[in-house]
């Protein structure tokens, strides 16, 4: 029997690797496995985010084609920090019944949503 396929990483395009490694592990604690002028990877627990050079023009991809999701234990410090690094609010927080919400555009165009729990 075959076995089965297991998930191995999302990768995003960036055009300064090291600058985008310094933003997940500063803005979001993840732990950098490995980081170069062109790759990094990096793990959040089971999630592990490659990041690849990229010298075309990211701008132009700018969408909501890359949204990456995380629950945080208090979204104003993490905003805050985030903000610092470079990111850009994509709107104002959401106070929900579920909890409080918000989307971050980061560093070339990625998209962040954060939620912190009721």
């Amino acid at each position: 029997m075959a076995a089965a396929a297991t998930f191995r990483w999302v990768l995003q395009l960036h055009r300064d690797v090291p600058r985008a490694a310094r933003f997940y592990s500063e803005g979001l604690d993840f732990t950098v496995n490995v980081c170069t002028l062109r790759w990094a990877e990096l793990q959040s627990g089971p999630l592990k985010l490659a990041l690849m050079h990229s010298s075309s023009d990211i701008g132009s991809q700018k969408g909501y084609s890359s949204m990456l999701s995380f629950t945080v234990t208090d979204i104003n410090i993490s905003v805050t920090k985030l903000m610092a690094l470079g990111a850009e609010l994509d709107g104002p927080i959401k106070y929900e019944i579920h909890g409080k919400v918000a989307a971050l555009r980061c560093i070339d165009g990625h998209m962040l949503g954060l939620h912190e729990p009721a």
